[in-house]
C-alpha cells in the first residue's frame, strides 16, 4: 500500500478510535459514525481482496454506500472507475469498454450497458473475463473519464500519492474555517467531489451524502433550485463545492432573502470561470466563497483562494504540492501530482504539463486565468478574444441562463442566448446584454444576439456530458442563425 495510503487510513483509525461515537457520514442508507465506517470500509476491502484482480467499476449513486466502496477500493489497491449518471450509454459503454474492468457494483439503470459489455451479474459483484486489450498503468487507483468538447470520453489515470496529496492540501487549506460539516452537491464521478470527500474526512468531519435527484440534480447541467437550496439550508453544512451556474443560483437566493447564509464557513467553487461579478456580489451578501482551478489530469485542484489569502479575479495561489509556470505563448504549465498517463497512451514523460488554459502569475503569485487556448479566436480588427470570458459575464447576472459567443474573422462578437425564465422577453435579454457589455472592453463586447429555439442540451449534443458547450457543433446545428445576426 503507497505510503499517502497508509498515513490516510491510519487517520481514519485515529478518528475510529478518538471519535468513535461522532457521525462520519450521513444518507439515505442511515447514519454511520467513524468506527462503523471503517468496518465497512475494510468489510469491503476484504470481499474484493478475495476477487480477481483488475479494475472495479462504481456505478452507484452519492451515498454512503457508494464512499465505502470507493475507499475499499483505494486501501486494496485495486483500481476503480466512478461511472458517472450523467454520461450517455454509449460513453458509458466506451469507458467500460476501455477500461477493461472486470467487477462493477451498478444501480439498476446500469444493467443495460453493462449486459452489453459482457458483465454478468453475481451474488454481490457483476463480472467479466478480463478484455485482452485492456492495459491500465501499474499504480493507478482512479480512472477519472473527462468530457472533452468533441470526441469520446478521454481516461485520465492518477495514482494514490497524487490524489491524496491534494486532498491533504485541501484539508489544509480550508482548516483555518474549521467545516466540520461537509454536503457533497456534486456526484462522486466528478474527481473535485470525490477528493473534497476524502478532505472532509482526513479533517474529521461529517459528511453529508444524498443521492443527487435528493438534492434537485439531474444530469450534467438541470437542476430544481428550489430542491437544492433547501437541501443546503437543511443540512447545517458549513463547507460545499460549487460549479459557477450552482454558485449563482445561491447568490441569487441570498440576495432576494430566499435563504441565509447560515452556517456556511467555505463555499468553492471551480469548474469553470466565475465572472468577477458574482464573486463581488457573493462578498456582499456575506457568501464565503474561495474560487480555485485544477483539471483531473494534474488531481484536480491545483491553485485555490484560501482564508487570509484571498484575491478577487484570480484562482488563488499553487498549492504547496505544485508548480506553477506561464509559457511564452501565455499557456498555463503545472508540475507537481501528475497523472501517470492517459488510459491507451504512452505514459506522462515531461515533469510539466501544458494545461490548454490561458493565463498570467501577478507579482504575488496569485494565477488569473483568461480562457482556453485553442477557444480564442480573432476578430476581423485582429483582437484576440476568449468566448469563454464573455459568456461567464453574459450568463452571471441572473437572467442569462446559457451563452454562445463566437466572432473568428467577424467585424462583430455574435452571442446566442438562452434565458434563465423560458417566458423572458427580447427586452430582458438585451438588457442583460447592455449590463454583461459595461464591463467588457470594446472589442470583447456582444454587439448582436439571437434567442436560440431551444436550450443547448447533451441530448442534441451542443453540450459536453458536464456542461460545456460543444463549439463545432453548436456552430454547424445554428449555422443559419448565426448569419442572420452578422
Amino acid at each position: 500500500m503507497p505510503r499517502e495510503c497508509q498515513l490516510f487510513k491510519q487517520v481514519l483509525q485515529a478518528h475510529a478510535r478518538d471519535r468513535a461515537t461522532q457521525p462520519a457520514v450521513v444518507g439515505l442508507g442511515g447514519r454511520f459514525t467513524y468506527a462503523e465506517l471503517l468496518a465497512a470500509v475494510e468489510q469491503r476491502q476484504a470481499w474484493l481482496a478475495a476477487q480477481p484482480s483488475g479494475t472495479l467499476v462504481l456505478g452507484l449513486d452519492n451515498g454512503p454506500e457508494a464512499l465505502f466502496w470507493d475507499l475499499a477500493a483505494l486501501f486494496a489497491g485495486r483500481p476503480v472507475v466512478v461511472l458517472p449518471t450523467f454520461f450517455s450509454s454509449a460513453q458509458r459503454c466506451h469507458c467500460l469498454a476501455q477500461s477493461g474492468a472486470v467487477l462493477a457494483l451498478i444501480d439498476e439503470g446500469f444493467a443495460d450497458d453493462l449486459l452489453a459489455a459482457g458483465f454478468s451479474a453475481g451474488e454481490r459483484f457483476w463480472h467479466r473475463l478480463p478484455p485482452a486489450c485492456a492495459s491500465v498503468p501499474p499504480g493507478t487507483a482512479k480512472l477519472t473519464f473527462t468530457s472533452g468538447s468533441t470526441g469520446a470520453p478521454k481516461g485520465v489515470c492518477l495514482g494514490a500519492p497524487a490524489l491524496l496529496r491534494v486532498a491533504r492540501e485541501l484539508e489544509a487549506a480550508s482548516r483555518s474555517a474549521a467545516p466540520g460539516i461537509y454536503l457533497a452537491v456534486l456526484p462522486m464521478a466528478v474527481l473535485l467531489e470525490n477528493i473534497g470527500l476524502y478532505a472532509g474526512l482526513l479533517a474529521g468531519a461529517q459528511l453529508m451524502l444524498y443521492p443527487s435527484a435528493q438534492l434537485g440534480l439531474r444530469g450534467a447541467s438541470q437542476v430544481d433550485l428550489r430542491r437544492l437550496l433547501g437541501a443546503v439550508a437543511l443540512s447545517g453544512a458549513h463547507s460545499l463545492i460549487l460549479v459557477p451556474q450552482l454558485l449563482l443560483g445561491l447568490v441569487t437566493a441570498v440576495e432576494r432573502g430566499l435563504m441565509q447564509v447560515g452556517p456556511l464557513r467555505f463555499v468553492a467553487v471551480g469548474g469553470g470561470r466565475v465572472a468577477p461579478s458574482l464573486l463581488a456580489r457573493a462578498e456582499a451578501v456575506g457568501l464565503p466563497v474561495f474560487e480555485g482551478y485544477g483539471l483531473s489530469e494534474c488531481a484536480s485542484v491545483v491553485c485555490l483562494n484560501r482564508p487570509g489569502d484571498r484575491r478577487p479575479g484570480s484562482v488563488g495561489r499553487p498549492l504547496p504540492h505544485v508548480q506553477v509556470r506561464i509559457a511564452e505563448d501565455g499557456e498555463v504549465m503545472v508540475a507537481g501530482s501528475m497523472m501517470l498517463g492517459y488510459l491507451g497512451e504512452a505514459p506522462l514523460r515531461t515533469p510539466w504539463f501544458a494545461t490548454g488554459d490561458l493565463g498570467r502569475l501577478d507579482s504575488d503569485g496569485f494565477l488569473h486565468l483568461a480562457g482556453r487556448k485553442k477557444h480564442q479566436y480573432s476578430t476581423a480588427y485582429g483582437r484576440n478574444v476568449n468566448p469563454e470570458w464573455v459568456e461567464a459575464e453574459l450568463t452571471q447576472g441572473g437572467v442569462i441562463a446559457q451563452a454562445f459567443v463566437h466572432g473568428d474573422g467577424l467585424a462583430r462578437n455574435l452571442a446566442l442566448l438562452w434565458p434563465l425564465d423560458p417566458l423572458a422577453d427580447a427586452a430582458a435579454l438585451e438588457q442583460a446584454v447592455h449590463q454583461a457589455n459595461q464591463g467588457l472592453p470594446d472589442y470583447a463586447q456582444v454587439h448582436a444576439w439571437q434567442r436560440l429555439p431551444e436550450p443547448l442540451s447533451t441530448a442534441q449534443q451542443t453540450l459536453t456530458a458536464n456542461g460545456r458547450p460543444r463549439r463545432e457543433q453548436i456552430l454547424q446545428r445554428y449555422q443559419a442563425l448565426l448569419s442572420d445576426v452578422q
